[in-house]
């Protein structure tokens, strides 16, 4: 599938490319450019984001934000606001459905 540019909820920089349907969910395939951002906004369902290039900055509920570098994942659970932003661009997996994801630590704690 081909990549479409989003600029909701103030989105900048931002791309998604839907790449499969799963079991009771879907993978999707997330690019933001140098200082790109993904608005804040709430989740449908849970969703594992899991950065795969670059760098993030992501924050949830709480507005406090995590850096997160290749390997590095969060979870969000269904309704929670969340927002992504990249200072040198990055690209990202997201798992969105019936999430079970086995993370050792949390960003904040991985600093």
């Amino acid at each position: 599938m081909r990549a479409r540019e989003v600029s909701d909820f103030g989105s900048e920089r931002f791309t998604v490319t839907p790449m499969a349907q799963v079991a009771r969910g879907v993978v999707t395939c997330l690019r933001l450019g140098p200082g790109g951002r993904i608005g804040r906004h709430a989740t449908v369902r849970p969703q594992l984001f899991l950065v795969v290039a670059g760098n993030a900055l992501v924050s949830g509920e709480d507005g406090m934000e995590h850096a997160l570098k290749p390997g590095h994942a969060a979870l969000w659970d269904a309704g929670e606001s969340h927002e992504t932003r990249s200072l040198s661009g990055m690209m990202a997996l997201v798992v969105e459905g019936d999430v079970r994801a086995f993370l050792a630590e949390s960003p904040a704690a991985e600093g």
